[in-house]
């Protein structure tokens, strides 16, 4: 019962969100907003230009909009880089944020690169461990496989826990550090400004309920392998 419990309590925490999410970021994308001279991309470009990042790029993407240091590129979808709404223009100065993070060389950012860098690796040998988990157990003749398991899920989940937590505050300072201000130096009208924030507080709450979904099914996992 307890374990359908926290599998419920895991759910609610991972979907609730990105359905309210979902929700605020479609709420002001339905309409284009007169006074934005341009779209997404175009303020991405201008944005970059204008801090100095010319060898940014800016593409259009499939796979969500995101800040990929590894190309120095600005990746929008379709919607965001071609659109004049709110939306668009909010989450494409987010992601301006990331490149100004990346160019500053900010602590947390490149932290959070690193790892999340070296998580694949660590993914790759905590799923070797924890298959191969009973036959190592049983060439050491030990009475179970719990140490090799419990790396295992450590290298897998724990690496995920900890770029998941760094993550946050990156996500954070991103949208209320370095996007809103921008925003709100010219580029957005007054009464436009709170609806800005609240997309970027919605788009926060995402890596909000990501972080504690994984700490919850770490703790999970914990708790299974210890028993």
């Amino acid at each position: 019962m307890a374990l359908i419990l926290v599998l419920l309590l895991v759910v609610l925490m991972v979907y609730l969100p990105q359905v309210w999410v979902q929700r605020v970021l479609a709420r002001y994308h339905r309409q284009p907003e007169e006074n934005f001279p341009g779209t997404g991309g175009e303020l991405a470009r201008h944005l970059l230009r204008r801090f100095g990042l010319d060898e940014v790029k800016v593409e259009t993407t499939e796979i969500g909009d995101h800040y990929d240091p590894q190309a120095r590129c600005v990746r929008l979808t379709a919607d965001k880089h071609d659109g004049r709404t709110l939306t668009a223009i909010t989450v494409a100065a987010h992601e301006c944020g990331h490149a100004l993070q990346h160019a500053a060389r900010e602590p947390m950012f490149m932290w959070r690169t690193r790892l999340a860098k070296a998580s694949i690796w660590a993914t790759r040998l905590g799923s070797f461990l924890l298959f191969a988990a009973p036959l190592l157990a049983l060439l050491a003749r030990a009475p179970s496989p719990g140490v090799a398991s419990m790396a295992g899920a450590f290298l897998v989940m724990g690496f995920a826990v900890v770029v998941q937590l760094l993550t946050l505050p990156v996500e954070l300072d991103a949208s209320f550090s370095k996007a809103l201000p921008v925003l709100e130096a010219g580029y957005l009208q007054p009464e436009q400004v709170p609806a800005a924030r609240r997309i970027l507080r919605a788009a926060a709450w995402t890596y909000v309920a990501a972080s504690l979904a994984s700490l919850l099914n770490f703790w999970r996992w914990m708790r299974l392998l210890k028993g």
